[in-house]
Order: structure tokens, then sequence, then C-alpha cells
């Protein structure tokens, strides 16, 4: 069973499972800069899914629903910065409470449109990203089955790893960016305005979110079902945590839990109890965390350790 044909279709599947991932890290990563710790990527993305849906399915437009979808997510946004940021509200409540809404206001949204509280497919069809065969690697025999092939949503999810990059580290945005999250007094002693920041922040947040949703609406499956994120939105801001907000970095923890997630799926096809099969994506989230944060203490320690003996090690004055 395991042979390299085997092996290059996990691989492939390990890629396609992943995509949401990379999304979802970066659209965290860049509210992480921006000092916010965003925990509402998951209703972005089941906002985006659904508005994306039943759009592109009523116009018969795949542009008309990655703008709605877009749109979708932008607005989840922007409800969460104005509750926050103008009405000073807890940013973590705020976002379960927009979490647990958007959980229950899609199934109804649902329900509305497509009369189903399961899945659109009966009564919408959407449209969907095709996939797309990259010239010369589709012709090179088991590189072609990982790399080639897969949804175009796939390959813009690694080219917005590095637009991420760019933005963060190459731009005069990246920079304030960065420089509200460190000390947002000090970048408003120099003229920026962190609420400002943190709108811009939260806008690109929904714009990666909204993808990483419509991928699995309108790209992985071709249309919507109820609590379709599975949490995969908590399981790429971990995989951000985890990496430390840095774009590549968080990438290949992504990788990682998709790995997991791959697995897991394989794993439904074995004798084991499917509800420990369900488990797996998640166990791996907590290991891979348990094991990092440890790790870090670990080099803070010695870090800490090594500072307090070069300084007792000074010769006295």
């Amino acid at each position: 069973m395991f042979n390299l044909d085997f092996i290059c279709s996990f691989l492939a599947s390990v890629i396609r499972v992943t995509t949401p991932l990379f999304f979802v890290s970066m659209a965290t990563l860049v509210t992480r800069k921006a000092g916010l710790l965003n925990m509402a990527t998951e209703s972005m993305m089941l906002a985006a899914a659904l508005t994306g849906v039943l759009v592109s399915g009523w116009t018969q437009s795949l542009l008309f629903g990655v703008l709605a979808g877009i749109v979708a997510s932008a607005a989840v946004a922007l409800i969460i910065c104005y509750c926050a940021f103008k009405l000073k509200t807890d940013l973590y409540l705020t976002c379960i409470a927009v979490n647990t809404a958007l959980s229950g206001g899609t199934t109804f949204a649902m329900y509305v449109f497509a009369h189903d509280k399961l899945y659109t497919l009966q009564v919408v069809h959407s449209k969907a990203f095709g996939n797309w065969n990259i010239p010369f690697i589709k012709d090179i025999p088991y590189l072609s089955t990982i790399l080639s092939g897969h949804n175009i949503l796939t390959y813009v999810s690694i080219l917005g790893v590095v637009i991420m990059w760019f933005l963060i580290y190459k731009t005069r945005l990246g920079l304030r960016i960065r420089g509200v999250g460190e000390n947002p007094r000090a970048a408003e002693s120099s003229g920026v305005d962190p609420v400002k920041i943190y709108f811009i922040s939260f806008l690109i947040c929904s714009v990666y979110a909204a993808f990483g949703g419509m991928y699995m609406s309108m790209g992985y499956l071709s249309y919507f079902m109820r609590d379709m994120m599975s949490g995969r939105g908590f399981i790429g801001m971990s995989a951000m945590n985890v990496a430390n907000a840095k774009p590549f970095l968080s990438m290949l923890t992504s990788l990682m839990f998709g790995f997991s997630q791959a697995l897991a799926n394989l794993m439904q096809l074995s004798n084991i109890p499917s509800e420990a099969v369900s488990m797996l994506p998640y166990i791996s989230t907590v290991i891979i965390l348990v094991v990092s944060s440890s790790i870090r203490m670990v080099l803070s320690l010695r870090k800490e350790r090594a500072e307090s003996k070069d300084y007792y090690d000074q010769p006295a004055d």
C-alpha cells in the first residue's frame, strides 16, 4: 500500500487540507503584528463561505461571489473593530460573541435562502474555483501529483504568504503595524493613529480569512455546509502562534497541522473509531503548542542565565 504513488497522493492531500490554514495563519499574523489576538477568523470564514456560495449561485458569476464573500468577511471585521475600539468592549469577548452569532446565523441564513439546515447543495448551484496544472511540472512524474493540479486558491494561498511577508517587513504600512504592535503610545507620539492601524489590520485579516472560507465552500467543496470550518480558524491561529508570527515559519507549521488532518482523513478508512480519528488534528494542536511553549521556556531560561552570568563576571570598577 505504501508505495511511491500512494506517498505522492498523500502529500498532495496534505497540501489540499492545509490551504485554508495558510490563509488563516496569515490572517491572524497581521493582527498579531498589530498587537491584537484575533479569535474571530472562524466567523469571517463562515460569513465569506456562505455569502460567496449564495451570491455566485444567484448571479452565476464567480467574480461576484468572490467579491460578496470578501465584503461579508470585511463587514464582520468592521463590526468587531467598532465594538472593540470605538465602544471599548473587550476584544476577546467580542470575538467569541461574533463566532457564536455567526455559527447560528449562517445556519439560519442557509435555511432562509436554501431551505435546508445542513447544506446548500440541493437548491443553490454555486460556481467554484477550478484546478491549475503548472506548466512543465505537470509533465514530471510523481512531482506533478504532489505539486500540480491543485485548486487555484492553493497557489493563491502560497502567494499570499509572500505578499504578507513583503507587506509586514518591506512597506511603510507594515512598519506602522509592527510599531503599533510593539508600543502603541510611542507610535501615537510619532503621528500614527493606533485605532486606524487596528482597523486596517483587521480588514487585511478579513480578506485572507475570506479566501480561506471560500476555498472550503467554492474550491475544496462546491457547496456550503453547516459549521464546515470545523475549528480551522483556531488551528490556523495556533500555527501562527507556534511560529511566533513569522510568515514563512507559519507556513511550515501550518503544513504540520495539515499533515495531521490528512492523516486523520486517511485513518477513517481503517477500523479505528471515527470519534478517535476526528480528535487527531486537535490533539496534535495541543501537543505542538505544549512542545513549542516548553522549548521557548527553556531557551528563555538559558538566555537569562547567560545574561546574569555575564553580568556577574564583569570586573568591578
